[in-house]
This record gives C-alpha cells, structure tokens and sequence, in this order.
C-alpha cells in the first residue's frame, strides 16, 4: 500500500512544482500539501472507509485551490467555472464549493467591470474583448446563488453566502439574497441572529452628521444596540425556544462586555442583560448553562459596577478578586474579560498586565482575554514586539490547536511590527501546522496562502 501511495504523490509533484514555480504557492505550503495529501491517501486506502475521508481528500487535491489557479494565474474564467461545475457534480451538498464558486464569479464581475471602466476612460477601442452584461450585473453569480439556496436548505450556508457580496461594491445591495434568508429560514434561530446583529452594521444615511464626539458615538453605539435588541424582542416572541433565548443572551452579554466610557451605555448594556436573563427565566426557556450565568454573573457584574461608580478602585478590584474565587466555568472566562477591560480602563497598561500575569494561568481563560491584552500593548506608543510575542505565546499554548487566526496573527505582527522578524515567521507557520489537525489545518494552509498573494 505505501508503495502505491507513494506513486501517486510522485506522479503530482511535476504539477505541484509548477504551482511553485509560478508562485500560487512557496515551498513550505507544497510540503504541506503533499505531508497532507499522503495522509488522507493513506486514509482512502484502508479498508474500514468513511465518507467525510472522501470528501477532505477532494478538499486537498484541491477543486477550489485549482480553480483559483486557473482563474487568478492562468487567467481562464472559464476553465475555472468549469473546474467548480464539475466539483459540484460530485459533491451537490458541499456548500464551500458554493461560496468560492459564488466569490469567483464575483471576482471575475469586479474584474471585467474595471477593465472596461478603464477602456472607456482611456477612449481605447476595446476591439473583440467581451464583456458580457449578464456578468457584468452579477447575474450569473446571483445563478450560483440561486442553485445553492435550492439545494442546500440550510441557514448556517445562506448566512455564509450573505457576507461574500459585501466584499464587492458593485455587489453590496445584492439585498435579494438577505430578503432570501428571512423568507426561507424563519424557523431557524440563526436567521433571527443575524438579522438582529446587521443593525449594529449599519452604515450612516447619506446627509446624515457623523458622530465627532466620544460622548456622541456612545449614543450612536447605544441606539443602534437598542435596533438590535428591538429585533431580537420581536425573535423571542415569534421563536420561543430555548435556542432563540440563548441568541438573545449570548449577544447582550457580549455588548456587556465592549470596552466604552460611557457610564450610561454601560449601565443600558448591563439592564439589557439582566432583563433578558430575567424573562427568558421567567417563560422557562433558560438554557441550563445560561442558568448558571444567572445565577452568579449578573449579580457580580452589578456590584463591580456600581463600585466602579461609587467606591475606590481598591474596592473595586476587591469585588473582582472575590468574583473569580467564587465563579466557575465559562462565566470565569467572561468575568476575567471584564476584569481585565476594567483593569486598563481605570489603570492603564501598566494594571492590566499586572491583572493579566496573575490570570493568565487561571483556568478557563478565553481567546478574547488574550486578544484584549494583544490590543493594549499595540496602543501603547512605545509598543514591544517582545511583549506581543509572550502574549501570542501564551495564547497559543492554550489555543493553538484550534486559533487559526490566532497562529496568522503572530505571523503578520512579525511581518508588519518595526521590531518584528520576518524570518520567524516559516517556524511559526510550521509550528501551526503540527499543532492544527484535519480542516482547521486545511483552512490555516488557504489562509495563509491567501495572504501571501495579497488576498487576505
């Protein structure tokens, strides 16, 4: 069987030496390739097969990294559309073959859209160049799209398709596909999830003044959160389940969480919250996790609130210091978030990362902690790249195998920090790959390829 194997990775290193040599890859990701493509062979050979071993196998050999090719470094549109028609004769109900094939023919739009923008501003005759008006208009992307919400009727991959025409501007009020999503999934918790959340997105209306103000934007923050929670009131009543509730929550508890100096958007988030917590109670739709936050989180957080505005900081900090003796499980990690926006707020660099020294082997501990801590070194005018690499350090140790963006992260700080050092950077991407496992490892590989061609 190794023999075999063998064989086959040998009969694709020519093609994997050209991805090379015209650059759509470096010789670390052809290594990793091919590291991946011999252990997913070797899976598919034995006798005991799953289908999901199929389907990772497909992944690596790569339909989607093969169209990008074709159509990024070949320049063949076509070919490309052709690779992904024949990727979904196969797997119908992929939906990431869907969302690249949906982006490509975007891609391809935008394209030709600036193209001929730049003939025409030049006066150039553009001869026997073609530049189809269905294209053009996105129509044949908007057919993409048509297919896959027919095929797969799910709202986690509508969800996933809304977000890719927002990277387009000729694309951005394709509203038909939001209209979509609430007409096809009213019954899904996601939709109202996401519905409520894109009022916090919303841009300005033309003419309208733009907040100068700290003060100012708070209350912009404040009535857009208010939207929010409008729709998510108008969610529970149409959607009273457990899954609807813990939407609401989860959202309320993460505005809870925002960093602001305004005293009074801190004070709304914190009624927000604990109304939310009160009446999903009340109705008995509290799921049994968010029960536990009830009972303990609200209830600390209100009276470091209430200190913070009344009491010394040394109170404060006492409340803070009792509340992590005294929770447990994940309310601990968002009690420690708190405590350590708290901590830079009224101190500055200097306490939070006393605070976070003293919490950073304290378990559980979220990806955000480690991040807020990142962003506060980073905003400091003499920031220090040996800082930042003992922060990502840290963070990886308890997150690597799954942080994708965390291991990107640490390699475009070495990259763009005046201190950083470039030539890290392939030891940390080694490092991510032996730690990151099947397709979280897949995805770090097109990420970081996608950054090296200036994509991401």
């Amino acid at each position: 069987m190794a023999e075999i194997i063998q064989g086959r990775i040998e009969d694709r290193l020519a093609e994997l030496e050209q991805l090379e040599r015209i650059g759509l890859f470096s010789r670390a990701e052809i290594k990793a390739i091919i590291k991946k493509a011999s252990e997913l062979e070797y899976r598919i050979q034995r006798r005991a097969l799953c289908k999901e071993d199929f389907i990772n196998y497909v992944h690596v050999t790569l339909w989607i990294m093969a169209a990008k090719w074709e159509m990024e470094d070949h320049l063949s549109s076509e070919s490309a559309r052709q690779l992904f028609l024949r990727a979904l004769l196969f797997h119908p109900q992929c939906p990431k073959l869907y969302q690249e094939y949906f982006r490509m023919e975007l891609m391809h739009a935008e394209k030709l859209r600036k193209e001929k923008q730049e003939f025409e501003k030049a006066k150039m005759d553009m001869g026997n160049l073609d530049y189809p008006e269905e294209i053009l208009t996105g129509e044949l992307a908007r057919v993409i799209y048509k297919n896959s919400v027919s095929v797969i009727k799910d709202a986690e991959c509508h969800v996933s398709l809304l977000s890719i025409p927002q990277l387009f501007d000729f694309a951005k009020d394709l509203q038909e596909v939001y209209d979509d999503l609430q007409a096809l999934h009213t019954g899904d918790p996601l939709t109202w999830d996401y519905v409520s959340r894109r009022a916090l997105e919303t841009p300005s209306q033309p003419g309208e003044k733009q907040p100068a103000t700290k003060e100012a934007k708070a209350v912009e923050r404040g009535r857009k959160e208010e939207r929010c929670c409008a729709v998510y009131d108008e969610a529970v009543k149409t959607l009273p389940t457990e899954a609807m509730w813990k939407c609401y929550i989860n959202f309320c508890l993460e505005r809870l969480t925002k960093k602001t100096n305004s005293q009074s958007l801190s004070e709304k988030r914190l009624e927000r919250a604990i109304i939310a917590f009160r009446k999903a109670q009340e109705l008995r739709l509290l799921p049994e996790f968010q029960h536990k936050q009830w009972v303990c989180l609200p209830l600390w957080i209100s009276w470091a609130e209430w200190s913070e505005g009344a009491k010394s900081q040394e109170d404060t900090e006492a409340i803070y210091k009792k509340a992590i003796l005294a929770i447990t499980g994940a309310d601990a990690a968002t009690l420690k978030d708190l405590y350590l926006d708290w901590a830079y707020r009224c101190g500055g660099y200097r306490k939070a990362r006393a605070v976070f020294k003293s919490l950073q082997e304290s378990r559980p501990v979220s990806v955000d902690f480690f991040r807020k801590i990142i962003q506060f070194e980073k905003e400091q005018e003499s920031c220090k790249m040996v800082n930042l690499r003992e922060y990502y350090e840290r963070a990886l140790r308890e997150f690597g195998s799954v942080g994708i963006d965390l291991w990107m992260d640490y390699i475009k700080e070495e990259l763009n920090q005046p201190l950083g050092r470039p030539e890290n950077c392939g030891q940390i991407y080694w490092r991510a790959m032996k730690m990151l496992q099947g397709e979280s490892a897949e995805l770090f590989v097109a990420k970081h390829a996608m950054h090296q061609a200036g994509h991401l």
